[in-house]
């Protein structure tokens, strides 16, 4: 009797000191990031947290005690899923040393207050095709999203458009800002020097042959060198949430119906010996 009253007692103390572990825990959690959710953003609370994450599909957040750490957190993409990190190891062991990422590092670090992240994205059904961009803007938690399209354009077109409206549409211009994108043609264009050379030039390559896209790249050289912007390469479709959000909301931007017309393509498409999808798109 005397020993099952002992084990009795020592099973009450360890689930009571088990509530107030939790409880403790609990206490320390007064940050809660939410990456993928109904809104994604800052919370002080778990209640308003937790209704942008309850039974929302693919829902991505975490707890922090620090308000910093949160930021961070959010501002990184809030991590990626053990799937897609061992699919990134994978992919690059079969690639092997022959594979050069262009640009930054792959997958951004912890950003520190006051910075503005931003990733883009942009394409084309086709290519060309219908196209879209996609935008997300984050600045110490809170977050924006940017979309739009174009009837007839290219993959490149849409990936500079995206840098573009992310940087014109910006409300923080005085802060350090990075933008993290996909495409190699645009992050080495501008960190490689490519742009500056081909406007030094006219609009020509080193080999002498026209430069492609001069109106988008005059705008992007414009603002890169107005703003505090340092541009990133991130691999795409690799399980960081705010690349794929962004190709989300180019892929719905390019289905949309009556979009508008990329006059500088289209232009430059009529003045082609040959357009027959420029013919067929004015035709429909």
């Amino acid at each position: 009797m005397a020993q099952n009253a002992r084990l009795m007692s020592l099973a009450l103390t360890i689930v009571a000191w088990s509530r107030y572990s939790a409880s403790q825990m609990a206490s320390k959690k007064k940050f809660y990031a939410v990456v993928v959710g109904r809104e994604p953003g800052i919370y002080d609370n778990w209640p308003r947290a937790k209704a942008q994450v309850d039974g929302f599909p693919g829902a991505r957040y975490k707890g922090f005690a620090d308000q910093a750490e949160a930021r961070a957190w959010l501002a990184a993409g809030g991590g990626q899923s053990s799937a897609a990190r061992n699919g990134n190891r994978k992919a690059a062991t079969a690639a092997g040393s022959a594979t050069r990422r262009p640009g930054r590092p792959a997958e951004p670090l912890p950003l520190p207050d006051g910075v503005v992240t931003i990733y883009t994205d942009g394409g084309a059904q086709g290519n060309p095709g219908p196209g879209g961009y996609g935008v997300v803007q984050l600045y110490n938690g809170q977050r924006r999203e940017l979309s739009g399209g174009f009837r007839l354009t290219t993959n490149n077109r849409m990936e500079l458009m995206a840098c573009i409206v992310a940087l014109s549409e910006l409300e923080q211009r005085d802060r350090p800002i990075r933008l993290y994108s996909d495409s190699s043609y645009v992050v080495n264009g501008i960190i490689k020097g490519w742009a500056r050379g081909w406007r030094r030039r006219g609009w020509r390559k080193s080999d002498g042959q026209p430069a492609l896209n001069p109106d988008l790249w005059e705008r992007l050289l414009d603002l890169a060198e107005e703003l505090p912007v340092e541009f990133h390469w991130v691999r795409g479709h690799a399980g960081n949430p705010l690349n794929e959000r962004c190709d989300q909301l180019a892929v719905a931007s390019a289905r949309r119906e009556d979009l508008p017309v990329d006059t500088a393509y289209e232009q430059h498409q009529s003045n082609c010996p040959a357009a027959p999808h420029l013919a067929a798109i004015r035709s429909a």
